[in-house]
């Protein structure tokens, strides 16, 4: 008998409250990018050498890309114990670092710190896990949108966790580290209630929909903005304790923002029962098969000749709809007549494991996030070389471009495949290119070009990993969305091991030892590794306008008209 996930009745709670409370979540999911913070702490702590650090690194990447587990708990389990799970390997994790980095625990094996690094940033994929299957499946007509938001947030983290690094724990690594531990737990138990399926927002039937979506966007680039105003300044001037907390306060305000949404519903609720009636479009008339299977009248996916409709909902049932469309949120079908899934439809794992185009997708995500990854984990050291005192400024810049990548590319990809269908994967070729430029800047080491090369590539970063969230779910359906999208995470840690343990940490040892110092100083201690890195790129420029095309006609297929359709649920 095949597995159900676990469907929830309807209720009058607005997707819009868990949002707000997934923006606080993503925030502390964003925990993995503080490891250039207080790597140097433990480097110098410890006694440890720079290629050991890159290992501790790719620990890091490892642990907050592997989410294989939560995507599957996300199916079986209520979302408040998924979310439960990170707040204890982030308790734990950041628990043992916090002892090794205070010398509370001296003599610590190397190997158990990489473990509680694992451990400590695997809390990343429960809590990022947890909220975009959710609020994919309470936002299923404005995916890009939602995941763009999302993604965005944790893009911004960085620049979030400096400003309290700076501003509040006074540059402290080891406060640092403790404020990972409790800090976050507590905040997550917190809001745990309020990530949860609910009643899903409206299609193009609602303008309230697009104004909301457009004031929690404007919200975060305000936020965004702020961060690096802030993070400059207190570079370029020492502010008092008073001050330094009012600016914070302010930033806190500020993540608060999309909270406005769910309170001016509550305030003014005379359009709530007018917007849930509009939830399914009476265009796209849903039916259900003779094992329940949810279909369309004119499915856009023809179905099989074997496949028998036998009624339709009522129109006029506002109930009935509520719950269908939870229903296609959850894939809660089941049919006892089989045929392989079509592309739009909803794909088991296995099924989407032996397709070409979901091999495509996961090598062209590792061709570009991998060599991403490297240089955001070595980001310190590459400031170091290149003559950059603070390297919080290049973490800073690379924090907001990353975050106005993942914002913008929700924005632009669902405007161009709503108007012209195009397939969100085109925008990953352009960001690939994108880098082959930025390697070949940071190659040449020109005056000026440090950090133009690093906004670049954190803006690359920040849209392949919002573009990846809308594809996976519109390519191989939402109902095994959270296993199938974190087996394509996999390429994070798998190209941080290759490209930066191996590659650029033995090239930076080697040419450290060459200049007879354990730290190394001038361009060519990244040169050889930026120049691979560029190579990769332009592999993954040509294997991803190939996925592009391949996936062209499902794309011209879910936005016939300009308008998302609910694809036909396949029979497993």
């Amino acid at each position: 008998m095949p597995d159900q996930p676990q469907v929830l009745k309807a209720g009058s709670r607005p997707p819009w409250v868990g949002l707000a409370a997934a923006v606080w979540v993503q925030i502390s999911a964003g925990n993995g990018y503080n490891f250039p913070l207080y790597s140097s702490a433990i480097k110098s702590v410890l006694g440890f050498t720079q290629q050991q650090i890159t290992i501790l690194g790719v620990a890091n990447d490892i642990g907050e890309s592997v989410g294989i587990l939560p995507g599957i708990a996300c199916n079986k389990f209520p979302i408040w114990s998924v979310l439960l799970v990170g707040v204890v390997a982030c308790f734990l994790g950041y628990g043992v670092l916090w002892l090794a980095i205070t010398e509370t625990v001296r003599g610590l094996p190397y190997w158990v710190l990489w473990l509680a690094l694992v451990v400590a940033t695997n809390s990343n994929a429960w809590f990022g896990t947890a909220v975009l299957v959710t609020n994919m499946r309470n936002f299923p007509f404005s995916r890009g949108t939602v995941s763009g938001i999302l993604k965005g947030y944790v893009g911004l983290s960085a620049a979030v966790y400096t400003v309290v690094y700076n501003m509040v724990l006074k540059d402290s690594a080891s406060k640092l580290v403790l404020f990972l531990a409790i800090g976050i737990p507590i905040l997550c138990l917190a809001l745990m209630y309020f990530i949860r399926p609910c009643t899903p927002a409206s299609g193009e039937t609602d303008s309230s929909v697009h104004v909301h979506f457009v004031f929690t966007q404007t919200a975060s680039v305000i936020l965004g903005i702020y961060l690096v105003i802030v993070t400059i300044l207190s570079d370029l001037v020492s502010l008092s304790d008073v001050v330094s907390y009012l600016l914070v306060a302010i930033m806190v305000i500020l993540l608060l923002s999309p909270l406005a949404i769910p309170i001016k519903m509550t305030l003014f609720p005379a359009n709530t029962k007018k917007n849930q009636n509009s939830l399914v479009d009476s265009s796209d008339q849903l039916v259900v098969d003779q094992d329940g299977n949810l279909a369309q009248s004119e499915p856009l996916l023809a179905p099989s000749s074997s496949e028998t409709h036998l009624g339709s909902f009522n129109d006029g049932d506002d109930e009935s709809d509520v719950e269908t469309l939870l229903a296609v949120g959850e894939g809660a079908v089941s049919v006892k007549k089989k045929r392989r899934p079509r592309r739009g439809e909803d794909f088991k794992f296995r099924e989407a494991f032996i397709k070409a185009d979901f091999w495509l997708l996961w090598i062209v995500s590792f061709l570009g996030v991998g060599p991403g990854v490297t240089v955001l984990n070595n980001l310190g050291q590459i400031g170091i070389a290149l003559g950059v005192d603070d390297t919080t400024i290049l973490l800073c810049i690379f924090s907001f471009c990353n975050f106005a990548g993942r914002l913008g590319s929700g924005v632009v990809s669902e405007h161009f495949v709503r108007s012209k269908a195009l397939p969100r994967t085109f925008w990953i070729t352009c960001t690939l290119i994108l880098m082959v430029v930025a390697f070949v800047l940071f190659a040449l080491a020109l005056d000026g070009t440090l950090y133009i090369s690093t906004a670049l590539l954190g803006f690359c970063y920040g849209v392949q990993y919002a573009v990846m969230v809308p594809t996976v779910s519109e390519i191989f359906g939402l109902r095994h969305f959270g296993v199938i999208y974190n087996f394509m995470g996999l390429g994070n840690p798998i190209g941080a091991l290759l490209f930066s343990g191996i590659l650029a940490g033995y090239v930076y040892d080697a040419e450290a030892a060459a200049q007879g110092s354990s730290t190394c100083l001038g361009p060519n201690c990244f040169r050889l590794t930026f120049l691979v890195l560029a190579g990769i790129c332009g592999l993954g420029t040509i294997l991803s306008i190939i996925l592009t095309i391949r996936i062209r006609p499902v794309y011209q297929l879910l936005y016939a008209g300009g308008s998302f359709r609910l694809p036909q649920t396949s029979g497993h």
